[in-house]
């Protein structure tokens, strides 16, 4: 694995510091199980989103038959 770092300390980046780093640590199934399982905590996020979905697409079947 290979990783750089720059390390910028001026006065117009106000020390910002890069950090880059290339190759693969873990697996795409791996990843995948990290990503399930971490949207176990945004369960009502996507609730409420997909809620707000069905809200606009009703409102937008009745708009497109009333004025059809």
């Amino acid at each position: 694995m290979d990783s750089k770092t720059i390390n910028v300390d001026g006065e117009n980046f106000g020390g910002v510091e890069i950090m880059q780093t290339t190759g693969t640590t873990q697996g795409d199934l791996q990843a995948g199980i990290e990503f399930i399982y971490h949207m176990r905590e945004h369960l009502v996020d996507v609730g409420v989103a997909t809620l707000y979905l069905f809200v606009c697409y009703t409102i937008y079947l009745w708009l497109k038959n009333r004025f059809k």
